[in-house]
């Protein structure tokens, strides 16, 4: 049952609609861990989640239709990526889902296993593999080994293996043990997925084949083939990537923006091996998503960034609380872009540049956010909570968003640029003009303008002598006085609107008269005496004139300095 959200801010009409809320649904995951994809080709939706379980033994890929968990899979490893793509050309046109996970990539079609994908081993520390080839052959004892594995982990520049690492963190008790067991087995040195994308191959449509892009540990990029898998790009960083967005077409130019673990951005180009530009922070990036040209950064310090695609700072928000996540909402039937951000008071802010279009809250800290087509609704925002609850709302059909600049400074059309036309041949030899003749220009400007202060002069002389005007022509009494005539004849009803203009100087013992024309009109009264005049107020005066001739000549009635002609 759909009900209107009522949780928007005061004064603003609501502009989501409530489809559902379970708050046991038992869904841990995030933002990076969750597709909306039309698994089956029959325009049905999907969600697809990791989910990261609560515990080590509990860790799932489930597909939800609809309000309803569809099927799960077990996973080994937890989740660091969900990602829906298209493989290939094949009919029918149905996506494959990729998890990452450890330092694999599972790829499922129809929701069965298809391939898993072995991230390449790294060059293993040639001292660390002599010193277990030694205690392969029972030169050296545990002890020894461990001694000899800690003065190489702090000298040697390649990292050392997990198993040397697991075998460091042993008590003496486990160490022979560990070495009976592992010794035999080849050594290895393998690094695990920490983020990952899709980059289109050859097309911008929706249904274009694309190429996976995952983040290493080992601070490396690798852009997959997605048909044999292969690696058809590498680029090195210099720090691990934990967060990335893919934008443009792999056989064209493509730009990947990664946020690394030492707080900085980098952005990377086609035919690039080292990163193009740098964004240099002074805190962690805990979200990142682009908005057209334009790169939003959320970070630790409660944060917003606004880049441009070439790292220079645009804008800064400061939100009211820390961010938890973020995400792209995209209304494609609108064109409107904006960037959802979860916060840690329980709210959901929608920010189109540094605008805020819209806030909403949710019964819980919301943990990941996806914005997209799910069952056969176009704009569905699916939400996951911090206790393992599914929020999913329906963006209204009819819902407008208006800027709101909550940032102090110059309003926001100021920052907008002004389209000035190029110089042309007139505009310069107009400039040329003026500079060789300033002088003479500059007088006749100032005669033109005492001109038209005579003018004025005269024109309000003309008015007080002709009692034209309506305002007060001494400076003792400051007021403004309007006359209104209503009816068609013979009798018309004379209605005055007096109001004191001082600021705080109140009019007392005013009186007003009319004078006219006995013979071609008569007043009920014709003398009032104003009671006192309060700053800032109207008091409304009426009297009835009649009309003593028929013969159509009409004259003017005279109220003190006021004049009206009545026709």
């Amino acid at each position: 049952m759909l009900s209107s959200s009522d949780n928007s801010r005061e004064g603003e009409a609501p502009k989501w609609l409530d489809a559902h809320y379970d708050p046991v649904a038992g869904l841990n995951t995030f933002s990076s861990c969750i597709a909306l994809a039309d698994l089956h080709g029959d325009g049905d939706f999907k969600m697809v989640a990791g989910d990261i379980g609560s515990g080590p033994y509990n860790i799932k890929l489930k597909v939800y239709k609809g309000t309803s968990l569809m099927s799960e899979n077990a996973l080994l490893d937890m989740p660091t990526g969900v990602v829906a793509f298209l493989m290939d050309q094949n009919e029918p046109r149905t996506p494959a889902v990729a998890v990452a996970s450890g330092p694999f990539i599972y790829v499922y079609k129809n929701l069965r296993p298809y391939f898993k994908f072995t991230l390449p081993a790294l060059e293993v520390n040639p001292l660390e593999r002599e010193v277990w080839d030694q205690a392969k052959e029972d030169k050296i004892d545990p002890m020894t080994l461990k001694e000899m594995l800690d003065g190489i982990r702090e000298k040697a520049e390649i990292p050392l293996s997990v198993r040397s690492l697991r075998f460091l963190m042993l008590d003496q008790l486990e160490m022979e043990a560990f070495v009976n067991t592992y010794k035999h087995l080849p050594l290895k040195r393998q690094t695990v997925i920490t983020c990952m994308g899709i980059l289109k191959k050859n097309m911008a449509d929706d249904d274009a084949v694309c190429c996976l892009v995952i983040g290493t540990e080992s601070g490396e990029i690798y852009i997959l083939d997605p048909e044999a898998f292969t690696i058809l790009t590498r680029v090195g960083l210099p720090s691990i990537p934990a967060l990335l967005d893919v934008n443009g077409q792999y056989d064209i130019e493509y730009r990947i923006t990664v946020a690394c673990r030492n707080g900085n951005v980098y952005i990377l180009r086609r035919d690039s091996k080292n990163p193009k530009y740098c964004i240099e922070l002074s805190t962690q990036v805990v979200g990142i998503v682009r908005v057209q040209k334009n790169i939003i950064i959320g970070t630790s310090q409660e944060t917003l960034l606004g880049y441009s695609q070439k790292g220079k700072q645009l804008w800064a928000v400061t939100l009211p609380a820390s961010i938890m996540t973020m995400a792209l909402l995209e209304q494609k039937s609108r064109s409107i872009q904006a960037v959802l951000v979860g916060l840690k008071n329980l709210e959901v802010h929608l920010y189109r540049d540094k605008n805020l279009l819209s806030v909403f809250s949710t019964p819980d800290i919301v943990t990941s956010i996806c914005f997209g087509r799910y069952g056969r609704e176009d704009d569905t925002l699916i939400m996951t909570t911090r206790g393992g609850g599914l929020i999913i709302k329906i963006l209204k059909r009819m819902a407008h968003f208006e800027d709101k600049d909550t940032t102090p400074g110059p309003p926001t059309g100021q920052s907008i640029k002004l389209n000035v036309p190029k110089k042309t041949k007139l505009y310069v030899d107009q400039t040329l003009r003026e500079r060789e003749n300033a002088v003479a220009m500059h007088r006749v400007f100032q005669m033109d303008l005492y001109r038209l202060r005579l003018s004025a002069a005269r024109a309000y002389v003309k008015a007080l002598d002709a009692s034209l005007t309506p305002v007060s022509s001494t400076i003792q009494e400051s007021l403004t006085l309007n006359a209104a005539v209503q009816g068609i004849g013979p009798r018309f009803k004379l209605i005055l609107n007096l109001q004191n203009t001082s600021v705080n100087r109140p009019s007392m013992q005013l009186l007003i008269s009319f004078l006219y024309d006995e013979q071609l009109y008569q007043l009920r009264q014709a003398f009032f005496k104003v009671p006192l005049l309060v700053p800032g107020l109207n008091y409304p005066i009426e009297t009835y004139v009649d009309c003593c001739t028929d013969k159509g000549i009409s004259d003017i009635i005279k109220v003190d300095d006021t004049c009206i002609l009545l026709f």
